[in-house]
Parts: structure tokens; C-alpha cells; sequence
């Protein structure tokens, strides 16, 4: 039994290799993430005798070639949670945090799990691809947030409450009409100093050249609006270059998010279990995506169990003698970008109330409880997970095993 400790960050890793009663075959050394600096070690391992097992832990995406790269030369290859390692024994009082003492611990951890730990798949191209554009299309989301938050607090300054003046949803190339308006409308004077004749002709061709419809009451509708308001900043070429501005960052960051989200639903139908994610309540065309890409194939969890502790929404458990605690708090150790999708998917039920679905049906329930909010949505969260790992295991059992 060789156990091979791999403490992996970016650009380089701490190898060592121990044996069962301490045996030290290889100090901790370090090694480059280049074709030469592992080829060596491969050479290397290949000579030892006995079973070799290797463990490493999720490091963002630094670990990913080196697990690749060893899988791929024939290695079983394990990669693990790193609270597991974290929370694997010291046996000594001092506090050291090494690269090197990480690597001796993750061999220790090994030699003490042998017989438990699970072999390292290499996630096939698409689900890869499509995880990879769900952490960017998150990543963009977030910043059109703050971006879109920066542009209404100019606007505040300039025409308060412009972006209140209409509710059309966003098209598909993420172009908003409220973001239109102040385009050309971008201080509250551009509006009010016109007469009603004129802005309505105004308006009527802001209109025709966006593709909007054109309302006959609206025009008189902001005008009257539009000369009860107080602008703050003065309407100047530069007040004017920072809303352009705004709106410039905020266009290009709406059309990179619906961009993505096109291509990740595009991506997650040609996966065998998009029908029956899509199918299910409070899951859409942004919202299933994503899903499958965070949970990813389904068969790598052995139990519902198993699914909801990587989503950190399985119950806490404190007992101990007699005594047994109600409400403990979930584990939160899973993925957090599982969890906020799986929240978003809690809110949707909740707004459109399907009362055919089993899960609304037991989140109605928590809330007739008095439950608060988060203990009702983590609870809804959790019942998704184990209908979504019932429903997709069953429709992929029905497929014909290949030979």
C-alpha cells in the first residue's frame, strides 16, 4: 500500500508517499504543474511496488490537471472535500500549516480511508463546459447587478424613478425598455421642458426606432410625471457622459448574460436527464441549466443523502446520552452555488404557489407551521433534491445499458 499526499495549489503541488506504520518513501517534495516535472513522477510511481493510491483535494480548478494527467497514466486517482482533511485527526498540540505537513496529512488520511475513498472520474467535455458557463454567467449576473444598481443611483440624481416608468421584461438580447428610455431621455429636463405635442412625436419615434409599441396615453403620462420631479445634477455634457457611460457597461453586460444563458440551455439539452429537469416546477430555461450543471451526473451520489449533504442542505444532528437537540442548523458545507440556485428555484414555487407540486405542498406546510423563512426554504430545497435524485434516476434507468 503506497498512499501518495498531493497538497495542490497554483502552478506547483507537495508530493509525499508513506506506508502503513509510518514508512516514509517519499519526503515531501515539490513539483511544477509541467509535462516534465509529472512525467517524473509518474516514472517514479510506476517503480514502487504494491497498490498505489493517490489523494488530492478540490481546489478550485488547480487540481484538475494534475488529476487528469495521473488518471489518465492509470493512477486511481481520489479527490476529496477538504473539510474532510481539515477535520482528520492531528495528533500533536503544535499548530502547523505547511505545504509540506498538508501533503503528510492528506497520505495519512489516505493509509486511514483506503478502503473508502471514491475513484476521481473525469467530468465528460459538456458537463464541464456547462459548469464552467454557469460560474461565468454567475459572475456577470453579479456584476450587471452592481451596474445596473450604479446606473438608477445616477439617474436618482437626474430623472428619479426613470426606471419605475416601465415594466416590459427584458428581450433576448438583453435590452431593457426603461435603459432605452434614458438613452434618450437621460435628465428629467429633456422631458419637461418640451411641450406635450412635441414630446409625444418625440416619443412616438423613440418607439418606432426601438421596436416598442406605441402607447398613445404614455407620452402625457411622463410629462406630467416628469415636472413634479427634483434633479440633483445639472443637465451638462457631464452628467450626460456618466449615464452614458452606465448605460454602455450596463447594455454590454445585459447581452453577455443572456448570451450565456442561451448557450448553457443550448449545452444542458443535449444531456440525457434535461427532459425530465425542465419538466419539474419552479425549474426554467435559466434556472434548469443550472441545476445540472451544479449537481452534475447524477450517478457519482449513492443516496438522496448523498446529494443533499453536497448542496449543505441535509438536518444537523446533535445527540448525545439523553440529550438530543431539536433544530439543528444544516450543514452548509456543500456547494453555495448549489444552494443559491436551489433558493431561486424555492422562490419560484412560492411566487406561482403550484399547488399540484409535492414540494410547494411541503413548503406550505413548514409555513402553516410558523416555520421562519430560512428553515422553510431549506427544508423545500432539501424535499427538491431527493425528488430530483428519485425522478432523474428512475428516467435514466429506463435508458438501455450499454454493453
Amino acid at each position: 500500500m503506497n498512499a501518495v499526499g498531493v497538497d495542490v495549489s497554483k502552478g506547483k503541488s507537495v508530493i509525499s508517499i508513506i506506508r502503513p506504520f509510518g514508512e516514509v518513501v517519499l519526503s515531501p517534495r515539490e513539483i511544477s504543474h509541467t509535462s516534465s516535472d509529472i512525467n517524473e513522477l509518474i516514472h517514479s510511481l510506476l517503480k514502487l511496488e504494491g497498490d498505489i493510491r493517490i489523494v488530492m483535494e478540490y481546489t478550485g480548478r488547480y487540481h484538475e490537471p494534475v488529476a487528469h494527467w495521473l488518471s489518465d497514466a492509470g493512477f486511481y486517482v481520489s479527490v476529496v472535500n477538504p473539510k474532510l482533511v481539515k477535520d482528520f485527526g492531528n495528533n500533536t498540540l503544535r499548530k502547523v500549516k505547511s505545504d509540506k505537513k498538508d501533503a503528510i496529512k492528506i497520505a495519512r488520511y489516505a493509509l486511514d480511508n483506503w478502503n473508502d475513498l471514491r475513484q476521481y472520474n473525469l467530468v465528460d467535455k459538456q458537463r464541464d463546459q456547462l459548469k464552467t458557463l454557469n460560474r461565468q454567467f454567475d459572475f456577470y449576473t453579479k456584476n450587471k447587478t452592481a451596474i445596473k444598481n450604479n446606473l438608477i443611483s445616477l439617474l436618482d440624481q437626474t430623472f428619479p424613478g426613470a426606471n419605475t416608468f416601465f415594466s416590459s421584461p427584458a428581450r433576448s438580447n438583453g435590452s431593457q425598455k426603461w435603459v432605452d428610455f434614458v438613452t434618450t431621455f437621460w435628465h428629467v429636463d429633456c422631458v419637461r421642458n418640451m411641450s406635450l405635442n412635441a414630446f409625444t412625436e418625440r416619443y412616438r419615434k423613440f418607439c418606432k426606432r426601438n421596436g416598442y409599441d406605441f402607447q398613445p396615453n404614455k407620452p402625457e403620462q411622463l410629462l406630467k410625471s416628469s415636472k413634479e420631479l427634483v434633479a440633483i445634477l445639472p443637465k451638462d455634457k457631464m452628467t450626460k457622459l456618466l449615464i452614458m457611460q452606465a448605460i454602455e457597461q450596463l447594455n454590454t453586460l445585459s447581452k453577455t448574460v443572456e448570451q450565456l444563458r442561451l448557450q448553457m440551455d443550448q449545452l444542458a439539452s443535449q444531456l440525457p436527464e434535461y427532459p425530465v429537469v425542465m419538466s419539474m416546477k419552479g425549474v426554467g430555461a435559466s434556472l434548469g441549466p443550472q441545476l445540472i450543471a451544479e449537481i452534475g451526473d447524477i450517478s457519482r451520489f449513492s443516496r438522496r443523502g448523498a446529494l443533499t449533504a453536497f448542496a449543505g442542505v441535509d438536518p444537523g444532528v446533535n445527540q448525545s446520552g439523553t440529550y438530543n437537540q431539536k433544530g439543528v442548523r444544516t450543514s452548509k458545507r456543500g456547494s453555495a452555488q448549489l444552494r443559491k440556485t436551489l433558493f431561486q428555484v424555492m422562490n419560484t414555487l412560492v411566487k406561482n404557489s403550484p399547488e399540484d407540486d409535492p414540494v410547494y405542498t411541503f413548503i406550505s406546510k413548514k409555513r402553516a407551521e410558523g416555520k421562519p423563512y430560512y428553515v422553510y426554504m431549506t427544508a423545500g430545497s432539501n424535499k427538491f433534491l431527493r425528488v430530483y435524485y428519485g425522478r432523474v434516476k428512475e428516467y435514466l434507468a429506463s435508458f438501455p445499458k450499454m454493453e
